[in-house]
C-alpha cells in the first residue's frame, strides 16, 4: 500500500549535543486579490481559529501537495473550505511534483492578533541549487480566514536533502505564554520561539538539538504536550536509532521551560525501526503528569501495538503496552493490522479521563486492510480493555461498505465536534485513493456509540 514517508535507515556513532540561540526572519508575501482584516484585540481562543469567528477549523494535507481548510460551525465542520498549494498567490516556493507542500502542518496563533495561523512544510523543496533542503510558510490568518498572507522561514542550513519541516508540532515550550514551532529536519530539532511577526519577518529565539551518539534518533515524529506540572509545553521526539547492530525504535524528551533542556531517551521497541510513528500527550490516569502514548507498528510481525510511557517530573518513566490482545479489545492481533497506525486522545464519556482512539489496517473476513477504530478508555489505572468500543464500516450504523484496502482508520480525531461535553469520533479512510470524507460517531455519557452518526467532508488527519 502507498504511504507518504521516507525509509531511510540511520547509523550513527557521534556524540554531539548543540544549543544554538539565535534571530531568524520570516520571507514576507502577501496576495493581491486579499484586503488583510484588522488585528483582533486577543490571542485566538482555539489555536485552529482562523477566522476568529470562535469555532474551531480544520486544515488537512490533499495528498496532491496543496492544503484544505474547512470551516468550522456551532455543529462541527461545515461546508465552507479553501484549498491552497505553491501556485496560490502570496504562497512562497513553487509547486513541483516531488516536493510534498503540506507534509506536515500545525497550527497556533503565531502573532496574536486573534486569528489562528498555520504552519505547512515542504521538506521536498529545493533551495537554490540544494536538492530536498526543505522549507516551512505560515499562512496567517484574517477575518476572512487563512490565505491573504504568508511568510517562509528562513533555512541557514548548506546541505541538501536535510528535509527541513519533515516534522511539526506547536506549544508553548519556553513557557512565556507566547506560542512557540518546533519541527525536525533530517537529524536536528528546531524550536522556534514566540515572537513572529506577519509584519516585520521577527521570530523569536530558535534553539537546536542533535541526539548523536550509539542510539541516535532520526525523528519519525513529533508530540507536544505538558507532561510535568509546571505551565511550559514539553516535547517527544519520537524516532528510528541503532542500537547492538540493531535498529531501534524509541523516543527523546525535551522538557519545556525558558531553558529548554534535553532530557532521558526511552526505547520501546529494540529489535525493529518504526518509521510510521505517531503519538500523542495526555494524562490518561490523572495523576497530573502528562503520558505519551506512541505506536509500535513492527510489533509481532506488524500487528502493532500501543505503547504508554508514564509521565513524571523528569519526563518519562515506566511503561506498558496495548495490543488486540489485550484484555477486552475488540479482535484478535494478527500481522499486517498495525494496531496503532492513528492516534488520538479526548474524553469521550465525561469521566474527566482522557481516553485514546486507534486505528488500525484490521483485516475484517477476506477483506485484507479494511481497517477500523478502537476506543480504549483512561482510568485510574491509565489505558486499559475495559468496556473499549471498536467501529468499522460493518458496524451496524456505520455508513459506507467495508472493501479491501479501505484503510478506514487510517485517521482517528477525537475532539468535541459539537461542543455537548464529551468528544466525539470521526474516522476517516484512504485518503491516497482520494477518500475525503470522514465518519462522524457521537460521544456521549456511555462513550462513543453510532445513535449519532453522519459523514462529514473532512478527513481525520488535522492537527491534534
Amino acid at each position: 500500500m502507498p504511504i507518504r514517508t521516507d525509509l531511510r535507515l540511520a547509523v550513527a556513532t557521534a556524540v554531539t549535543a548543540s544549543l544554538t540561540g539565535g534571530l531568524l526572519g520570516l520571507t514576507t508575501g502577501t496576495a493581491t486579490a486579499a484586503v488583510p482584516a484588522k488585528a483582533a484585540a486577543k490571542p485566538a481562543k482555539y489555536a485552529d481559529d482562523f477566522n476568529g469567528d470562535g469555532y474551531r477549523d480544520y486544515a488537512f494535507d490533499n495528498r496532491s501537495n496543496g492544503v484544505v481548510v474547512t470551516y468550522g460551525t456551532a455543529s462541527g465542520p461545515g461546508t465552507k473550505t479553501f484549498t491552497f498549494d505553491q501556485d496560490s498567490p502570496g504562497i512562497p516556493g513553487s509547486r513541483t511534483g516531488n516536493d510534498g507542500f503540506g507534509w506536515a502542518i500545525a497550527n497556533a496563533d503565531f502573532n496574536s492578533d486573534g486569528y489562528a495561523d498555520l504552519a505547512v512544510s515542504d521538506p521536498g523543496e529545493k533551495v537554490g541549487k540544494h536538492k530536498s533542503r526543505g522549507m516551512v510558510v505560515i499562512v496567517w490568518g484574517s477575518k476572512s480566514g487563512l490565505g491573504s498572507k504568508a511568510s517562509s522561514l528562513a533555512v541557514k542550513s548548506p546541505w541538501e536533502h536535510q528535509r527541513f519541516g519533515r516534522h511539526l508540532a506547536t506549544g508553548d515550550f519556553s513557557g512565556d505564554g507566547k506560542p512557540d514551532l518546533a519541527l525536525t529536519d533530517t537529524w536536528s530539532v528546531h524550536i522556534y520561539r514566540g515572537g513572529f511577526s506577519s509584519k516585520t519577518g521577527a521570530t523569536g529565539k530558535v534553539s537546536t538539538f542533535d541526539r548523536q551518539h550509539d542510539h541516535m534518533l532520526e525523528a519519525t515524529a513529533l508530540a507536544a504536550g505538558k507532561v510535568d506540572k509546571d505551565k511550559a509545553t514539553d516535547l517527544y521526539v519520537i524516532g528510528v536509532g541503532y542500537r547492538n547492530d540493531r535498529h531501534t525504535s524509541g523516543t527523546w524528551f525535551l522538557k519545556g521551560g525558558s531553558t529548554i533542556k534535553p532530557g532521558k531517551a526511552a526505547t520501546y521497541n529494540s529489535s525493529a525501526p518504526n518509521y510510521r510513528a505517531t503519538g500523542v500527550v495526555a494524562d490518561f490516569d490523572k495523576d497530573g503528569y502528562g503520558d505519551l502514548a506512541v505506536s509500535d507498528l513492527p510489533y509481532k510481525k506488524d500487528s502493532g501495538a500501543v505503547v504508554v510511557l508514564r509521565g513524571g517530573k523528569d519526563g518519562p518513566g515506566t511503561s506498558y503496552r496495548l495490543t488486540q490482545d489485550t484484555a477486552g479489545v475488540a479482535t484478535a492481533a494478527a500481522s499486517g493490522d498495525w494496531f496503532g497506525y492513528a492516534l488520538s486522545a479526548g474524553d469521550t464519556n465525561r469521566d474527566g479521563y482522557p481516553d485514546l482512539g486507534v486505528g488500525t489496517f484490521e483485516t475484517l473476513g477476506k477483506l485484507r486492510s479494511a481497517g477500523g477504530a478502537h476506543v480504549l478508555h483512561g482510568g485510574k489505572k491509565g489505558l486499559t480493555g475495559k468496556d473499549s468500543r471498536w467501529f468499522t464500516r460493518a458496524t451496524i450504523g456505520v455508513p459506507g461498505e467495508a472493501r479491501e484496502g479501505g484503510l478506514f482508520g487510517e485517521g482517528v480525531r477525537l475532539r468535541d465536534f459539537d461542543r455537548d461535553g464529551d468528544a466525539d469520533l470521526l474516522i476517516s479512510g484512504d485518503s491516497f485513493a482520494g477518500e475525503y470524507d470522514g465518519t462522524l460517531l457521537g460521544g456521549s455519557p456511555l462513550g462513543v456509540t453510532t445513535g449519532q452518526i453522519r459523514e462529514v467532508g473532512i478527513t481525520a488527519q488535522f492537527p491534534q
